[in-house]
């Protein structure tokens, strides 16, 4: 989500967005199989990124989105010494391997 208040202009919104969806595709394969929301919480300054279509701009949402997708991407899972027979009882359920932390940062994934 790009709101008005974040992104005063279509082109920038447009842009973000653009950015978001091409980054998504490439970590698709590393993410949970699940619906992200990616919402922007703060504004973008117009003297700092004069043009709304600009590379430092792109450059920089790259940046903060690669950092967020990467700490929601699926970590590989550690290898476990095996449980001896005792810890495994008959009907005990397996334990559940632990789930990643949604990120904190200028832009969230929920």
């Amino acid at each position: 989500m790009v709101p008005k208040r974040w992104a005063k202009r279509a082109v920038t919104r447009n842009t973000i967005k653009r950015q978001i969806y091409q980054l998504a595709s490439e970590f698709e394969p590393r993410l949970l199989p699940a619906a992200h929301v990616v919402r922007l919480r703060a504004g973008f300054d117009r003297k700092q990124f004069i043009s709304a279509t600009s590379e430092v701009l792109k450059q920089a949402v790259r940046a903060e989105l690669t950092q967020l997708l990467r700490k929601a991407c699926v970590q590989p899972a550690k290898p476990q010494a095996k449980a001896s027979a005792p810890a495994l009882a008959k009907g005990a359920p397996a334990p559940l391997p632990a789930v990643p932390t949604p990120a904190q940062s200028g832009m969230e994934s929920a």
